[in-house]
Protein backbone atom coordinates (compact mmCIF):
# COMPACT_ATOMS: atom_id res chain seq x y z
CA UNK A 1 0.00 0.00 0.00
CA UNK A 2 1.26 3.18 -0.88
CA UNK A 3 0.60 6.60 1.91
CA UNK A 4 0.27 9.91 0.67
CA UNK A 5 3.09 12.22 1.95
CA UNK A 6 0.43 14.29 3.79
CA UNK A 7 0.62 18.37 2.93
CA UNK A 8 0.85 21.15 5.15
CA UNK A 9 -1.41 24.33 4.63
CA UNK A 10 1.06 26.80 4.37
CA UNK A 11 -0.68 30.23 6.30
CA UNK A 12 -1.30 33.36 4.22
CA UNK A 13 2.25 35.14 3.47
CA UNK A 14 0.39 38.01 5.97
CA UNK A 15 -2.13 38.19 8.10
CA UNK A 16 -5.90 39.01 7.87
CA UNK A 17 -6.15 42.95 7.49
CA UNK A 18 -7.84 44.88 10.10
CA UNK A 19 -7.18 48.79 8.97
CA UNK A 20 -5.27 50.91 6.73
CA UNK A 21 -3.51 54.10 6.62
CA UNK A 22 -3.32 55.89 3.44
CA UNK A 23 -0.57 58.83 2.67
CA UNK A 24 -0.85 61.33 0.04
CA UNK A 25 2.80 62.03 -0.65
CA UNK A 26 5.23 63.72 -3.46
CA UNK A 27 5.90 60.32 -4.71
CA UNK A 28 2.30 58.83 -5.01
CA UNK A 29 0.20 57.35 -2.69
CA UNK A 30 1.61 55.44 -0.09
CA UNK A 31 -0.26 52.80 2.01
CA UNK A 32 0.16 50.61 5.41
CA UNK A 33 -1.84 47.61 5.78
CA UNK A 34 -2.21 46.60 9.49
CA UNK A 35 -3.07 42.83 10.82
CA UNK A 36 -4.99 41.10 13.47
CA UNK A 37 -1.79 38.94 14.39
CA UNK A 38 -0.16 42.97 14.62
CA UNK A 39 1.76 42.60 11.35
CA UNK A 40 2.39 45.89 9.09
CA UNK A 41 2.26 45.53 4.93
CA UNK A 42 3.20 48.70 3.30
CA UNK A 43 3.62 49.83 -0.07
CA UNK A 44 2.76 52.01 -2.91
CA UNK A 45 -1.12 52.28 -4.80
CA UNK A 46 0.78 51.28 -8.07
CA UNK A 47 -2.43 52.17 -10.65
CA UNK A 48 -3.06 55.45 -8.42
CA UNK A 49 -1.52 58.43 -10.61
CA UNK A 50 0.38 61.00 -7.75
CA UNK A 51 -1.96 63.62 -7.99
CA UNK A 52 -5.50 61.64 -8.13
CA UNK A 53 -8.11 62.84 -6.13
CA UNK A 54 -8.02 61.52 -2.51
CA UNK A 55 -11.49 59.95 -2.95
CA UNK A 56 -10.03 57.66 -6.13
CA UNK A 57 -6.89 56.60 -3.65
CA UNK A 58 -9.41 55.55 -1.38
CA UNK A 59 -11.53 53.59 -3.47
CA UNK A 60 -8.35 51.91 -4.50
CA UNK A 61 -6.95 51.44 -1.69
CA UNK A 62 -10.35 49.74 -0.36
CA UNK A 63 -9.86 47.76 -3.14
CA UNK A 64 -6.59 46.53 -3.05
CA UNK A 65 -7.58 45.28 0.17
CA UNK A 66 -10.39 43.53 -0.01
CA UNK A 67 -8.83 41.59 -2.58
CA UNK A 68 -6.27 40.29 -0.50
CA UNK A 69 -8.20 39.60 2.31
CA UNK A 70 -10.32 37.60 -0.18
CA UNK A 71 -7.50 36.26 -2.41
CA UNK A 72 -5.29 35.00 0.96
CA UNK A 73 -8.22 34.48 3.38
CA UNK A 74 -11.00 33.59 1.92
CA UNK A 75 -12.82 36.42 3.85
CA UNK A 76 -14.93 39.33 2.49
CA UNK A 77 -14.53 42.82 3.68
CA UNK A 78 -15.48 46.68 3.55
CA UNK A 79 -13.11 49.37 4.39
CA UNK A 80 -14.75 51.97 6.26
CA UNK A 81 -12.85 56.00 6.68
CA UNK A 82 -12.47 58.15 9.52
CA UNK A 83 -12.66 61.31 8.83
CA UNK A 84 -9.53 63.05 8.01
CA UNK A 85 -7.28 64.80 10.73
CA UNK A 86 -5.12 66.18 8.52
CA UNK A 87 -5.63 66.81 4.30
CA UNK A 88 -3.23 63.88 3.28
CA UNK A 89 -3.69 61.14 5.47
CA UNK A 90 -6.90 58.89 5.84
CA UNK A 91 -7.54 55.97 8.26
CA UNK A 92 -10.01 53.01 7.21
CA UNK A 93 -11.19 49.82 9.43
CA UNK A 94 -10.98 46.47 8.08
CA UNK A 95 -14.55 45.06 8.48
CA UNK A 96 -15.61 41.64 7.45
CA UNK A 97 -18.95 41.02 6.03
CA UNK A 98 -20.82 37.92 5.57
CA UNK A 99 -19.77 36.29 2.21
CA UNK A 100 -22.76 36.13 -0.58
CA UNK A 101 -22.13 32.84 -2.31
CA UNK A 102 -23.82 33.57 -5.75
CA UNK A 103 -22.08 30.50 -7.48
CA UNK A 104 -24.12 28.03 -5.88
CA UNK A 105 -27.54 30.03 -6.82
CA UNK A 106 -26.29 30.51 -10.48
CA UNK A 107 -26.06 26.41 -11.15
Amino acid sequence: MVRRKSEKKKPPPFGMPKGIVLLATPEGWRHSVLTVEGGMLCGRLADVAVHADPHEARTAAAAMVAGLARDFHQADVEVTWDPPEEPWSWTGHVIPVARSDTRASDA
